[in-house]
């Protein structure tokens, strides 16, 4: 049988929106975009991207405790960034930062915009349990 954890930081978003954070289904833990927030939920860091990639990849280490999984497990992840052109370096080098020699499937879409006013990053994340720590 598989098991199914759900997990959630309790912000208005998760209620207002029908949705957590991350869900695990077996080995495999499917998490939503993360952008960068504070723990009750308020936006951080509007317009600035260098600061919201370092507070994503943050949020994402949360749900990498709660799941007693580490970066080494991500096996793919999704960026959306708005101005890619202008934000892609930036992108580049939080990644390389992050996953160090890690290298997960990763696909980069630049928009137009995303949820909130100023938001300019947001990431999602495919996690494998099985793959060594």
């Amino acid at each position: 049988m598989t098991t199914v954890d759900v997990f959630t930081y309790n912000v208005p978003a998760e209620s207002d929106f029908g949705y957590s954070q991350a869900i695990r289904s077996g080995d495999l833990i499917h998490v939503s975009g993360q952008l960068s927030f504070d723990e009750a939920g308020e936006f951080l860091y509007a317009g600035d991207f260098a600061a919201q990639l370092k507070q994503t990849y943050a949020n994402m280490d949360k749900v990498l405790d709660h799941y007693g999984a580490t970066r080494n497990q991500v096996v793919s992840q999704t960026l959306y960034v708005v101005n890619l052109r202008q934000n892609a370096a930036a992108a580049a080098e939080g990644n390389l930062g992050y996953f160090g020699d890690h290298r997960p499937a990763s696909t980069v879409v630049g928009i137009t915009e995303l949820t909130l006013p100023g938001q300019v990053i947001e990431i999602s994340f495919v996690i494998d349990t099985k793959l060594p720590a």
